[in-house]
């Protein structure tokens, strides 16, 4: 192992499962969870492209969400079964910092666009007769693209510093992918601005966007509670309660993983949890948005009208 750290510029990832028949069991639970994520997000922007009813801000950023969580769990999920299967672990170090700025593109984006979605539905349920003007298509647009540029040229400075960082030391990363605060350990050189660099950078794409998002809903709540719709008043918490929940599952995790000291984190740990926001995230999306609403349902039957009749006519 030595040599090979002396003579090559590769990098070994560990993985998150043992290769026995435990391990076996596990992976293929993970493949399963990407391939419902797969075909359950690839659903959601097939039927947000087709139903004319769904072509709404809402569900214009739910499909780029989507197309996020599409990306997010196939930048890490194929290589991990790959190096499980095959047993060759390494991966190169250019292939390291394409999956690190991948990885963190999609997280600093769907941070930034859950955010968006959060302010959509704010001014849908407070200010509905601004509703029109504020989350205009020319609005929504501008919001996408800023969640995808911003989220890159963080994702860019983050995999450049990564890429420039003298590793002289054992080149095996205790993670099933490149996370760069994974690779810091590795370095020979102190990386205390760079632990700083993740420190601002977790607060300007997680914390500030969580905060944004827990006052709109904040402000969401105390309308809905004051309507005097029965009906309106229920869908209105429905949405709301769906939107929290993906926010919570994706938030909590990354936010604790990213915001501790380096000496209060354990690679065990930070695997944990890598798979709640990386993997069990992307799949639950989908089933969150569909199954808790009646519109998403209904374009389903409208777009798959023989799936949905068959079931009907058994």
């Amino acid at each position: 192992m030595e040599r090979w750290n002396e003579t090559s510029t590769d990098f070994i990832l560990l993985g998150l499962f043992s290769p026995n028949q435990t391990g076996l069991l596990l992976l293929l639970l993970i493949l399963l969870i990407f391939f419902l994520a797969s075909v359950g997000n690839s659903t959601m922007i097939h039927l947000i492209r087709l139903d004319p009813r769904l072509h709404t801000p809402m569900y214009f950023l739910l499909s780029q969400l989507s197309l996020m969580d599409l990306m997010y769990i196939s930048s890490t999920v194929p290589k991990m079964a790959f190096d499980f299967f095959s047993g060759q672990k390494s991966i190169s170090f250019f292939g390291c910092g394409v999956q690190s700025f991948f990885f963190l593109t999609m997280a600093g984006s769907e941070g930034l666009l859950l955010a968006s979605m959060a302010y959509d539905r704010y001014v849908a349920i407070c200010q509905p007769l601004h509703y029109p003007i504020r989350m205009s298509k020319g609005m929504c647009v501008k919001l996408i693209i800023g969640s995808w540029i911003l989220g890159s040229i963080n994702s860019l400075a983050h995999t450049v510093y990564a890429l420039h960082i003298p590793y002289c030391r054992s080149r095996v990363i205790n993670h099933f992918f490149c996370d760069v605060p994974a690779m810091l350990p590795l370095a020979c050189m102190d990386t205390w601005v760079y632990e700083y660099m993740v420190f601002v950078s977790t607060c300007l794409f997680l914390l500030v966007p969580f905060l944004g998002i827990t006052a709109s809903y904040g402000r969401v709540l105390y309308a809905v509670y004051h309507m005097h719709s029965k009906e309106g008043r229920k869908k209105a918490f429905t949405t709301c309660s769906t939107h929290l929940t993906v926010v919570t599952f994706y938030y909590a995790p990354f936010v604790y993983t990213y915001l501790r000291p380096r000496s209060f984190r354990s690679p065990t740990e930070d695997k944990i949890l890598a798979v709640f926001y990386n993997i069990l995230t992307p799949m639950l999306n989908p089933i969150i948005y569909s199954l808790r609403n009646k519109e998403v349902l209904g374009a389903m039957t409208r777009v798959f009208p023989l799936l949905f009749s068959r079931k009907g006519c058994s």
